[in-house]
């Protein structure tokens, strides 16, 4: 019995379903490697095979292309001869090249790929091109020669990750300030030293897989081998990831194998003629929301072409990890559209599909296999069970799934309820949802709250007042509350919600209004689609403090290790009061989110009978509060009003947060026993 019934009992009756993906894992080991003993890592050398490589005093093209009549390389090298370099079939789908001479090709040739099929001739990008460039004057993509002879070098061979996991979600061609797409280098110059000085020691990059719409924000790949043009040369890549892990900062890449681009002259989508060499035929290989090609994760060459991928930017260009985009699209035959997950056997019925369960065990296998510290994160949201579970305890492998209920639930509750009537054993409820023995990243927003369509905590909070009452020598109530809020949020999300915490470039000072791509509703423009860095450096104005608080809450969070207890131990949840407060490590967390009512001697229980001090509050002068709470010791004692054996007394201003600390040396003979809250307190109006 899998150990993945220990933490879900409830899971039992689908014991069955469990052993088939099991068996699916073992049967496809088998047909892909021959055997169970086998390495994955030298299964999934295709990048090293198939496309161009410079061999000694050759040059040597290849690909996968098993419906293809012929193949022809053509380009600069040939003044673009669409016949005069035909590839050989040497079998099993596979065409060859060998172009003698070191001179026959060079580094920024530009070519591509004629494919022929029942008569018909195709322009096609290279399947394992790792530089595809647009020509300004056509428009036209096109593939550049990458010469393996021009090495680039590493100096990271000491780098070690640090825990706990900070995630600084990031997009490095909005990642500057100015109206026009930012560069690899750019990034690693500019950025880099902001996420550091922010304490956050990981970067999740997104778009980096190659993609002709620039708007699409990556998630509609084209060519899986190549680093994204948009921002610069591979080697422009790898001084960005250098440079990175020279700061002690991991480097994730935004992964995307849930689906590919439907372009059949820029994608891989009917290289060889066929939608099947690398999709399902028919409805089944087409997505109904996206218009996207769907891949067929049964077909042995499929998995070859994407474990291979995973690999290659392992190892090509040393990324630490993957967050895999999309991984509910891939577990379900439906997507998982319009489905709400509220029983358990919408996990395990036909609408599963098993093959794609079987691929992302395989890569998490595989991705173990090549680095061992790496980091797997799935975005899935239906909450699939075992998802972050190791394989051998009937799960999936990856490291920790995205909280994705959490930004949802702050945005229903800023939306949709007024603060009078927020309930704190609801909010509370949402930090704890998670699966037993199961990691998850948490956070208040990501890209997807920032987009246009949607608003971020911030400017949904703040709106129009953003643009005229930021300034710190104005007072205004609405920018009050969205700056009381705004901190509030972040670090409950942050102390309570899971096992790391993720957070989107800009948003950790409230970045105002949405993300725009250039597009022709907006006439092209890049004024949304950038990241205003003076707002919050330039000392005037309030994004300085909610940069500053958010510093202050990172730094909170890995000086005192919370991840390492695995969830918050909850003291006291007053929903009439609308105070909650919790343990977590070593430190106690008191919120009160009341719109007008300030508490004194607010009875507040603790598990460690020991006096306490505040060591952060978001009411400090500094983050743009009124220093209302002292910073002195608070004597824990017995409260006979509220039943409490061992409690704080404490003055809780409205719309704030303090954080307290036991004081060492403070032990007191005190046992604490049940006790009940009470819906009343003294209070300051």
């Amino acid at each position: 019995m899998y150990k993945i019934f220990e933490y879900n009992p409830q899971l039992t009756p689908f014991a069955g379903d469990i052993e088939l993906r099991m068996r699916a894992l073992s049967d496809t080991r088998k047909r892909i490697l021959g055997n169970e003993t086998a390495s994955l890592s030298d299964f999934a050398n295709a990048h090293l095979y198939f496309g161009i490589h410079h061999i000694g005093d050759s040059w040597v093209y290849r690909e996968w292309a098993p419906q293809a009549q012929a193949l022809y390389l053509t380009g600069e090298f040939n003044h673009w001869d669409p016949r005069s370099h035909p590839l050989t079939h040497i079998g099993n789908g596979v065409w060859e090249l060998v172009l003698p001479g070191k001179k026959a090709l060079w580094e920024g040739c530009r070519c591509h790929t004629i494919v022929m099929h029942d008569g018909v001739c195709t322009d096609h990008i290279p399947l394992y091109a790792r530089r595809v460039v647009q020509e300004p004057s056509t428009l036209m993509w096109k593939a550049e020669v990458v010469d393996d002879a021009r090495k680039f070098r590493w100096s990271d061979k000491r780098f070690k990750p640090q825990e706990p996991l900070m995630i600084y979600e990031a997009h490095v061609g909005m990642a500057q300030e100015e109206l026009r797409i930012g560069t690899y280098r750019e990034f690693a110059d500019k950025t880099l030293p902001r996420v550091k000085e922010a304490g956050y020691n990981a970067i999740q990059l997104m778009a980096i897989m190659e993609h002709p719409y620039y708007g699409s924000f990556g998630y509609q790949v084209s060519s899986f081998y190549a680093a994204s043009s948009w921002f610069g040369k591979p080697e422009d890549l790898k001084y960005l990831v250098n440079t990175a892990h020279k700061m002690g900062i991991r480097v994730i890449m935004d992964v995307v194998h849930s689906h590919a681009v439907r372009n059949t002259t820029e994608g891989i989508n009917e290289f060889d003629g066929t939608v099947w060499q690398f999709f399902h035929d028919g409805p089944k290989g087409d997505h109904p929301a996206w218009g996207t090609k769907l891949f067929d994760y049964g077909k042995t060459g499929v998995l070859h072409f994407l474990l291979s991928n995973l690999k290659f930017w392992m190892t090509e260009y040393h990324f630490d990890g993957f967050r895999f985009d999309g991984v509910t699209s891939m577990l379900y035959h439906d997507h998982g559209l319009g489905s709400n997950f509220d029983d358990n056997h919408k996990y395990f019925s036909m609408n599963t599909h098993i093959e794609a369960i079987t691929y992302l065990q395989l890569a998490n296998q595989l991705i173990r296999e090549v680095n061992p510290e790496a980091i797997t994160i799935a975005e899935d949201m239906s909450g699939m069970p075992g998802m972050c579970l190791p394989i051998e305890e009937g799960g999936i492998g990856f490291d920790y799934r995205l909280g994705m209920g959490l930004p949802d639930m702050w945005i229903h509750l800023l939306r949709d309820t007024s603060d009078d009537d927020w309930n704190m054993g609801s909010i509370w409820s949402s930090m704890c949802l998670r699966r037993p023995g199961e990691k998850t990243v948490a956070y208040a927003e990501s890209h997807d709250q920032a987009l246009v369509g949607d608003k971020t905590i911030m400017f949904r909070l703040a709106d129009a007042a953003m643009y005229t009452d930021m300034d710190k020598i104005n007072h205004s109530l609405v920018i009050d509350r969205a700056v009381a809020l705004h901190k509030m949020i972040r670090l409950l999300t942050m102390a309570a919600g899971g096992d790391a915490y993720l957070n989107f470039m800009g948003n950790e000072f409230g970045h105002p209004e949405w993300i725009d791509f250039p597009r022709e509703g907006n006439g092209w423009s890049f004024h949304y689609c950038r990241r205003q860095w003076s707002l919050r450096d330039n000392g005037y104005l309030k994004y300085q403090w909610l940069g500053d608080f958010d510093k202050a809450i990172v730094s909170l969070t890995k000086d005192h290790n919370l991840f390492t207890q695995t969830m918050p131990h909850l003291d006291t949840v007053r929903n009439g009061d609308h105070v909650l407060a919790f343990e977590r490590k070593d430190l106690l967390f008191v919120f009160n989110f009341h719109p007008t009512r300030s508490f004194t001697d607010f009875p507040v229980p603790v598990s460690k009978p020991m006096d306490y001090e505040p060591v952060l509050s978001s009411d400090e002068k500094q983050y743009g509060g009124e220093d209302r709470v002292a910073f002195q010791p608070y004597v824990c004692g017995p409260d006979d009003d509220a039943k409490y054996d061992q409690c704080l007394h404490l003055y809780l201003p409205a719309r704030t947060v303090t954080v307290f600390a036991p004081i060492p040396g403070t032990q007191k003979k005190l046992a604490a026993k049940h006790y009940k809250n009470k819906e009343s307190s003294s209070e300051v109006r």
